[in-house]
C-alpha cells in the first residue's frame, strides 16, 4: 500500500504541467533511477538521486523532477528499514520459538520423572545465554565489524553501549535467538544426569564466548573466514547461509563432549558392576505427543531460521527468502521419509516385520533441516532433496555409532546436530549454483565442486573452505568445552547423585513430580523402583554410576531424603 501511494503522488506531481512532464523526460537520469526504486526498492536509491540532483537549482527547468524523485525516494528508503525491521522481528521471533520446540522434544524425550528438570534447563539456557550475549558474546561477534581487514574477535560494542539504531538493536536480537539455539542443543544430550548449575554455567561461557567466536569468523565482515571480507579466504570465504556450522555443528560439537565426559545414565551401557550388557538398555520416551509437537515446532520456526537470514526483504531479496523456504521444506519432508524407509527396510531384512519407526521420522525431519541450513539460499530445488536424503542417511550411521561407540545421547541431538550439520557445510561445496550466489550477494568465482566440472575446472576451492570450516568449529569448540567440563567433573559439579538419578531430579530439585496422580508418583517400568540394593558406583565406566539390573529393597537413604517418595510393599 505504500508503494502505490508513492506512486499515486509521483503521478500526481508529474500530471502537474507539460513542463514539468518535459522535465522528466529530459532527466533521463532520474527516470532510470525512479525505476529502480520502484521495482526494487534500492536501500542506496536516494543517495544515488541526491547525486544526481546535487548541482541542480531552482531556476533548473529539472528542479521539480529532481524535489519529487528524491522526495520519493526519501520515503521509500524509510519505508525499506521499517519493513525490514519488522521482517526481522518477525524471523527472530520464529527462530526463538523454536526454544519452545526444543524443550517440548526434550520432555517427551525423557522419564516422566525428569520432565520439570529438562524444561527448566531449557528455560534457564535462554536466560542465561541472553545475559552473556548482551553483555560480551554480541561484541565478541560483530563488534568493530571492516570488511577491509581480518580479526580474530570482536571488540566494540560491550552491553550494546555503542548502538543506537532500530537496524542494530533488531540484529542483536536475532543473533541471540541463533545463539540460545546453539546453546539449548546440548540440553537433551545431558538429560536425566546433568547438575542444573553445571548446565547453567555451561550455557553462559558458550553464548558468551565459544560460540561469538565462530560467528565472528564466519559471518562478521572482519572474520577469516567470512565470504563478504574484500579478501576471502581462497577467493570465495566460507558459505554458511544460515547455521548449519555456525549454530549446529557448535552446538552438536558441545553436545558430544559433554557427553562423553558426563557418562552414561545409569543402566543405559553397563550393570551394576561395570560390566557392558549384551544389548544397550533403551530407556523409551514418556510422550510421542510431546515429541510430535515439538518437532513440528521446531520445522515452522526455521521458516525464520533460513528465509530470516537474509537479513531484509528489500533490495531484492525477496527471492532468495523464497528460495530458502522451498529447499528448507523439500529437505525436511525428504529426509523424513528417507529416514523411515531406511530403518523399515533394514528392520525388515532382519527380523522379517515392517516396522514404522516415529522417532525416526522426526529425526529424520530434524537432520533434513539442519543439512539445507548452510546451502538453503544457495541451492536448487533438486539439490535440496539430495541434500535431505543424504542428512537422513548420516543421521541413521551418527546415531548407530554412538550406541557402538557407548555414548549416551538421551534425544539423538549429537547425530542430528553435529552429523548433519557437517553434512550441510560439505553439501554447499558441492552444490552452491553460481546464478542463486550471486542473488544471494555471495562471489560466484568459485561455486559448488559439481558446478565447478561444468564449467571445465574441477576446482575445487569452495569445498576446501568449508572443509577448514568443519576442522576449525570442531578444533575451537572441543578445546575450549572439553577442559571446560573436565574441569566441572573434577570439582564434583557436573553431574548429579546417582540416588538422586535413580529417584529422579523432579523429586530431587524440583519439589515434586511434574504429574499428579493422586499419591503414586510412579505408574511406569520407567519411574522409581521401590525397591533396590544400592548399587555399587565405583566400577562404571567412563565415571558414570550404573543401577543394579534386579533391585530388592530402597536404601533407607532415599526414603528418608525425598519425602515425596510414597513406596509400599510389592510396588
Amino acid at each position: 500500500s505504500s508503494r502505490i501511494l508513492l506512486i499515486s503522488n509521483f503521478s500526481t506531481s508529474f500530471k502537474l504541467s507539460a513542463q514539468h512532464y518535459l522535465a522528466f523526460t529530459h532527466f533521463t537520469g532520474i527516470i532510470n533511477e525512479m525505476s529502480i526504486l520502484i521495482k526494487t526498492l534500492e536501500d542506496d536509491a536516494f543517495k544515488k538521486l541526491n547525486e544526481l540532483c546535487s548541482k541542480v537549482t531552482e531556476s533548473d527547468p529539472n528542479y521539480i523532477a529532481c524535489a519529487t524523485s528524491t522526495t520519493v525516494a526519501l520515503y521509500a528508503e524509510k519505508g525499506n528499514e521499517g519493513l525490514d525491521i519488522f521482517y526481522l522481528l518477525f524471523a527472530g521471533t520464529l527462530v526463538f520459538f523454536m526454544q519452545t520446540g526444543f524443550a517440548m522434544l526434550c520432555a517427551g524425550s525423557v522419564r516422566q520423572k525428569n520432565v520439570k528438570n529438562i524444561m527448566l534447563k531449557n528455560l534457564l539456557d535462554a536466560c542465561g545465554g541472553a545475559l552473556s550475549f548482551w553483555a560480551v558474546g554480541y561484541a565478541f561477534a560483530y563488534g568493530g565489524q571492516d570488511s577491509s581487514k581480518v580479526t580474530f574477535i570482536g571488540d566494540t560494542n560491550f552491553l550494546l553501549m555503542d548502538e543506537d539504531s532500530g537496524d542494530g538493536y533488531i540484529f542483536f536480537f536475532f543473533q541471540f535467538a541463533f545463539a540460545a539455539t546453539a546453546s539449548t542443543i546440548v540440553a537433551g544430550t545431558v538429560a536425566e544426569r546433568c547438575k542444573m548449575s553445571a548446565y547453567l554455567c555451561y550455557s553462559v561461557v558458550l553464548s558468551g564466548f565459544v560460540y561469538p567466536v565462530i560467528v565472528h569468523s564466519i559471518w562478521s565482515s572482519s572474520g577469516f573466514f567470512c565470504a563478504w571480507n574484500d579478501n576471502p579466504t581462497f577467493g570465495s570465504g566460507v558459505i554458511d547461509f544460515a547455521g548449519s556450522g555456525v549454530v549446529h555443528l557448535t552446538g552438536g560439537t558441545t553436545a558430544l563432549v559433554a557427553a562423553k565426559i558426563l557418562g552414561p545414565r545409569l543402566g543405559r551401557f553397563h550393570d551394576s558392576n561395570g560390566n557392558i550388557l549384551p544389548e544397550p538398555r533403551n530407556f523409551p520416551p514418556h510422550s510421542a505427543a510431546l515429541q510430535i509437537l515439538g518437532t513440528f515446532i521446531l520445522w515452522v520456526g526455521w521458516y525464520g531460521f533460513n528465509p530470516g537470514s537474509t537479513l531484509m526483504i528489500s533490495a531484492g531479496n525477496g527471492y532468495t527468502a523464497a528460495l530458502c523456504a522451498v529447499t528448507t521444506t523439500l529437505s525436511a519432508a525428504t529426509a523424513a521419509v528417507t529416514a523411515v524407509l531406511t530403518t523399515t527396510i533394514f528392520d525388515e531384512f532382519r527380523t522379517g516385520e515392517q516396522m514404522y519407526d516415529l522417532s525416526m521420522a522426526m529425526n529424520g525431519a530434524l537432520s533434513g533441516l539442519v543439512g539445507v541450513t548452510a546451502g538453503c539460499a544457495v541451492v536448487e530445488p533438486w539439490a535440496a532433496v539430495v541434500i535431505g536424503i543424504v542428512s537422513a542417511w548420516v543421521y541413521i550411521c551418527f546415531s548407530s555409532l554412538l550406541v557402538k561407540l557407548r555414548i549416551d545421547d538421551a534425544v539423538d541431538a549429537v547425530p542430528v546436530h553435529f552429523g548433519s550439520g557437517l553434512w550441510g557445510l560439505i553439501a554447499v561445496g558441492l552444490f552452491a549454483s553460481p546464478r542463486n550466489l550471486e542473488r544471494a550477494n555471495f562471489n560466484s568465482t568459485h561455486v559448488g565442486w559439481f558446478y565447478e566440472w561444468s564449467r571445465g575446472s574441477g576446482k575445487g576451492y569452495l569445498l576446501l573452505n568449508q572443509i577448514f570450516a568443519i576442522i576449525w568449529i570442531i578444533s575451537w569448540t572441543g578445546a575450549l568445552m572439553g577442559p571446560f567440563f573436565y574441569v566441572l567433573s573434577f570439582f564434583n559439579m557436573f553431574r548429579v547423585d546417582p540416588i538422586e538419578e535413580e529417584v529422579g531430579l523432579d523429586i530431587a530439585h524440583h519439589k515434586g513430580a511434574a504429574y499428579d496422580f493422586s499419591g503414586s508418583m510412579a505408574k511406569n517400568a520407567d519411574e522409581i523402583d521401590c525397591g533396590f540394593d544400592t548399587p555399587n558406583y565405583n566400577s562404571a565406566a567412563n565415571g558414570a554410576s550404573e543401577p543394579a539390573e534386579e533391585h530388592n529393597d530402597l536404601s533407607n537413604k532415599v526414603i528418608h531424603a525425598k519425602e515425596d517418595v510414597q513406596c509400599t510393599e510389592g510396588s
